[in-house]
């Protein structure tokens, strides 16, 4: 559970749909479905369109990377973040919100993420954006909300309960389990014997 932290520099109504209509393929057709073209006829723009917005390939990848963030950012950020006295059970609740919310109704952008975090291992700019937009929306609150929930060893403790919300939403999207969907209660039960694991109770 990777969540990536959004831009700062807000596109045009035009630059997001072809922000949108590249995620959108990518979760539909893959990398080698991901073209120029391809983003102007499925979003029905003139020919060219794309192409004005972001020229090269790597462009259309980090428009695309940049727009996840955002979307990501609506879907997994836990919507009532758990206050700084709340404790682990509203950590748990707040995750498994957050995981029910996107295995239900976003499973596409998970499906898009491994396509750009794939290429992004070929590519070392597109590799550092992918980093640098990843840091802000979820691993560093996580830290902190792991932090207040009593953990002694806040960022080990992050790592292992992205790892385990990574896990699930591969798993339930494109592994073994993608037939799967848990439900809130599963979930809730998955994360509290996680969680219990690192800071007790």
């Amino acid at each position: 559970m990777t969540g990536m932290a959004p831009s700062t520099t807000r596109p045009t109504p035009r630059g997001e749909l072809i922000a949108d209509t590249a995620i959108d393929l990518l979760a539909e057709r893959g990398l080698r479905g991901l073209t120029h073209r391809a983003v102007d006829e499925a979003a029905g723009l003139p020919q060219g369109s794309t192409s004005n917005h972001a020229r090269t390939r790597e462009a259309l990848l980090e428009t695309a990377v940049r727009r996840l963030a955002v979307r990501e950012a609506r879907v997994l950020g836990p919507r009532e973040m758990p206050g700084p006295d709340a404790g682990p059970d509203a950590l748990v609740e707040a995750l498994a919100r957050a995981l029910h919310r996107y295995l239900t109704r976003h499973r596409h952008l998970a499906v898009a993420r491994y396509e750009l975090a794939l290429e992004a291992t070929r590519r070392p700019a597109l590799r550092a954006l992918y980093d640098r937009e990843g840091a802000g929306t979820f691993r560093e609150p996580l830290v902190a909300m792991l932090t207040a929930a009593g953990s002694t060893e806040p960022e080990r403790h992050a790592l292992s309960l992205v790892a385990w919300c990574d896990g699930v939403m591969f798993s339930c999207t494109a592994g073994s389990y993608h037939s799967t969907v848990p439900t809130l209660e599963e979930l809730r039960a998955g994360l509290g014997e996680l969680l219990r694991g690192m800071v007790g109770g």
